[in-house]
């Protein structure tokens, strides 16, 4: 069974606004020296998906920098390999507020590249999906079961703030949905959330892009799956894996945190045997720390040069601690500078900032100070 991949790159960039002003949520960087897309493409190709198109919206510089021609995922191919799709119609002729577009109406805007895929399943996914997950016990479940369309769900528990941001999905012992919610104002309790993650056969994905463009339609779960519950055969795949929602920045920060504090978060993800993620190779120089600097349970990229202390604290590339600073339960990206006799407590710093000697910054887990990219305090 061959299958192809469509990524949605900009469909939760209003969830964090302050990471999403100048990318996609699909590159936002997480957990050292990946990006949310990583996570999502390793889980395509880990699978023999190798047919893989990023839809894009807007703000996707970075996110082609980041994937250049697919060659660190063994996507450089003459044949399928990795393809972006901006966006043939202008944002202002969907009527939102949002920089955001839905899935439908990314996929309405490509509906021409859809009717070129020759592989006949198509795996779609949201770029955010933070998981390690085999696609194809996903693709020979939903082939076996003989479902139009199949979501992949996991059973969480839910408080009302939590279930705002997740679509819930109702089914029975034999996986046949039989009730959806769409981001519920006043749910809360243990249920299935859809995990962003659907199966289906690729003329049938063309078939309801293509109905829902003449019946005027913009949301996939609203207009298409909620409405045909019964009439189509909609399943659920039950995944009991590690998997991370991030909808807020305090989200970011926890799950971020949980990489180091969390072993089975940790291996989840990175310990999984021949399922690697993947991500844009760049060569550095080692990590060097002083013989003054002192570490402890931080994850620590390579190029950054450590002379001061560092504790339950995640580094990128290219990090720069000074002498006599202390930086705790913090997240600094890439070639972040921080000054000597400077204290740093919960604070999330984007790529390219300077602190300067003897400052101190601090945050807190539910609401971490966050410092904008190229920024100098």
């Amino acid at each position: 069974m061959s299958a192809a991949g469509i990524i949605f790159s900009n469909v939760h960039d209003d969830n964090i606004r302050e990471l999403t002003r100048a990318r996609t949520i699909a590159s936002v960087p997480f957990g050292c020296r990946y990006r949310f897309i990583d996570f999502t493409l390793s889980n395509m190709v880990n699978s023999d998906i190798h047919n893989i198109s990023v839809i894009t919206n807007n703000n996707y510089l970075s996110l082609m920098d980041h994937i250049g021609s697919g060659k660190d995922w063994d996507l450089a191919r003459r044949s399928g390999g990795i393809k972006m799709l901006p966006p043939n119609v202008a944002t202002f002729a969907y009527h939102s507020d949002s920089k955001s577009l839905s899935r439908l109406e990314a996929l309405k805007g490509v509906v021409h590249s859809i009717s070129k895929i020759k592989d006949e399943y198509v795996v779609l996914s949201d770029c955010d999906v933070i998981c390690n997950i085999d696609l194809n016990d996903i693709i020979e479940y939903h082939a076996a079961e003989k479902a139009d369309i199949t979501l992949a769900v996991k059973k969480m528990v839910l408080t009302k703030e939590t279930a705002k941001s997740n679509v819930i999905l109702s089914s029975d012992e034999e996986g046949n949905v039989t009730d959806i919610l769409t981001y519920p104002n006043n749910f809360e309790g243990e249920t299935e959330v859809c995990l962003n993650l659907l199966v289906m056969r690729t003329d049938f994905l063309e078939s309801i892009v293509l109905d829902s463009i003449a019946r005027n339609y913009t949301s996939l779960t609203k207009d298409v799956i909620a409405k045909n519950i019964g009439r189509y055969n909609f399943k659920v795949y039950r995944y009991d894996g590690y998997f991370a929602t991030i909808a807020s920045m305090e989200d970011y920060f926890k799950y971020s945190m949980d990489l180091i504090n969390d072993d089975n978060a940790r291996e989840s993800l990175f310990g999984v045997k021949n399922r690697p993620v993947l991500t844009k190779v760049r060569n550095s120089a080692p990590t060097y720390y002083s013989e003054d600097s002192k570490v402890k349970n931080s994850m620590i990229a390579d190029g950054c040069v450590i002379e001061g202390t560092v504790e339950n604290s995640i580094l990128f590339r290219g990090v720069k601690i000074g002498r006599g600073t202390t930086v705790k339960n913090c997240i600094l990206m890439q070639d972040t500078v921080i000054g000597e006799n400077t204290l740093l407590n919960c604070v999330v710093s984007d790529k390219n900032v300077v602190v300067r000697d003897g400052i101190m910054l601090s945050g807190v887990e539910s609401q971490p100070y966050y410092i904008s990219k190229r920024k100098m305090i």
